[in-house]
């Protein structure tokens, strides 16, 4: 004799899903699919990600997932996904756990089994690279730097004979302490700046570090940058 009731629910989805860098026309058809059809959207903040929903007509739940909360937030997606209801993690921008929030929910969600789908589209390292004029065939990627001045030339030190083109984002506000210890470590070396991509006021600024810093006062630094530097 069968057992009565209904069949339990298969277990969800992650969808890690890229989002706009600044243009929100920058969206795959197939990551505004996704964020229809899922039954939660983790965002980095839910300021940012309703502007994309509210463009695109998209009414969803919700939650908020940044990475000071990562700890408390990940064993409630896991909860979800057991409960069979599929997961859409995004960041404020491009694509998430590249120096933004994911990388502790997708690695546990591995762990357990999930499914993890990426669903690509923008990132500013890539989309950076792509036009700064620097080599593409070997590149490093190296997320943030330290804050302190001095940390953050031990790091810059470290990375002198890589010889692939180093990538980094940067707050705005470090640029003329960034600036100033790359002219003392990687001197004549070439390096691009691109700043605000795919908004209003796309810039790359090109050049040695001095020659970008004796520029830089004709500039409004504000933001997020990513930075290139050549390889050795």
């Amino acid at each position: 004799m069968e057992a009565s009731g209904s069949a339990p629910r298969p277990r969800g989805t992650l969808f890690v899903t890229a989002t706009p860098i600044g243009n929100l026309e920058d969206i795959t058809l197939r990551a505004l699919r996704v964020l229809r059809e899922v039954d939660l959207i983790a965002c980095e903040d839910t300021r940012q990600t309703v502007k994309i929903l509210n463009k695109y007509g998209i009414r969803k739940k919700l939650m908020s997932y940044y990475q000071a909360r990562e700890r408390q937030k990940v064993p409630v997606i896991l909860q979800a996904l057991e409960e069979g209801r599929d997961v859409a993690l995004v960041s404020d921008s491009g694509t998430p756990a590249l120096s933004d929030p994911g990388f502790p929910l997708v690695r546990e969600a591995v762990r357990r089994g999930f499914r993890v789908v990426p669903i690509p589209g923008p990132c500013a390292l890539t989309a950076a690279i792509c036009a700064s004029g620097l080599p593409t065939h070997r590149f490093l990627f190296v997320g943030f730097p330290p804050p302190k001045r001095e940390a953050m030339k031990k790091w810059l030190r470290a990375l002198q004979e890589e010889e692939g083109t180093l990538i980094l984002y940067l707050p705005a506000r470090k640029a003329g302490h960034f600036l100033e210890a790359a002219q003392e470590i990687f001197g004549e070396r070439e390096i691009v700046i691109a700043r605000e991509i795919t908004k209003v006021h796309e810039d790359f600024l090109r050049g040695t570090a001095k020659a970008i810093l004796e520029r830089s006062k004709e500039y409004l630094f504000k933001g997020e940058m990513t930075i290139l530097i050549h390889g050795k």
